[in-house]
């Protein structure tokens, strides 16, 4: 059954189907097979929807404050989204009875490289937090807010190397795009469709260097 936060976190900006979705736990010990982010819309979808998007500049007043993203809630069981996604990402993952990854690899696509320990791996929020911010999260309620920083349906959260995550930070396309060259098309779509999907607007520099980068996926 899922969880009250679960759908708590389905409260979204707009309308969404909230269709139940089983979400099982794994047995203490238990072997899961890495999975992937979802899978963003294609190019083309994301020309579309880039197209449509608000153009106005970041504004950060009232201030950004992290607290106003309640993250990690509960998924399932004993696991939050942090171990939700590590398990969903990860390979061979095997857990414990609190849901913590005690063995398992994990392959951070934004640059190539494969770790053996879940405390080298952070779940990064593709459109980051602060970013939502000022492109209008701060005008949404703490529940929205909470949905956007805990979404498992939207291309929002990935595993990826936690030192690379903490160097994006919260900038934009404009300013960091993975290292890795055959995940940039994958994370231009991913981004325009979270943007899309909760309304938020982009600055010009975005959207500019979003579109001369999609024109060639």
């Amino acid at each position: 059954m899922i969880s009250a936060a679960l759908l708590l976190a389905l409260a979204l900006v707009g309308s969404v189907n909230t269709a139940p979705v089983e979400l099982n736990s794994p047995a203490v010990g238990s072997h899961i097979s890495g999975r992937a982010l979802p899978t963003p819309v294609s190019a083309e979808t994301a020309r579309s929807y880039l197209a449509s998007l608000t153009v106005e500049p970041e504004s950060n007043s009232p201030a950004y404050n992290r607290d106003l993203f309640p993250h990690w809630i509960t998924i399932s069981g004993s696991c939050n989204t942090r171990e939700t996604v590590l398990k969903r990402d990860g390979t061979g993952v095997v857990t414990d009875t609190s849901c913590a990854s005690t063995s398992g690899s994990w392959y951070s696509p934004y640059d190539g490289v494969t770790w053996s320990a879940a405390a080298d791996v952070d779940i990064d929020h593709v459109v980051p937090l602060k970013e939502a911010w000022v492109s209008g999260a701060r005008y949404w309620t703490t529940a929205q807010r909470q949905a956007f920083a805990n979404d498992l349906t939207r291309p929002q959260l990935i595993a990826v190397t936690d030192d690379v995550n903490q160097a994006k930070g919260d900038q934009d396309p404009a300013e960091w795009m993975p290292s890795l060259a055959s995940y940039k098309c994958t994370y231009l779509r991913a981004w325009v469709e979270v943007k899309y999907y909760y309304n938020l607007s982009v600055d010009s520099a975005e959207k500019s260097t979003i579109s001369n980068l999609l024109a060639s996926c």
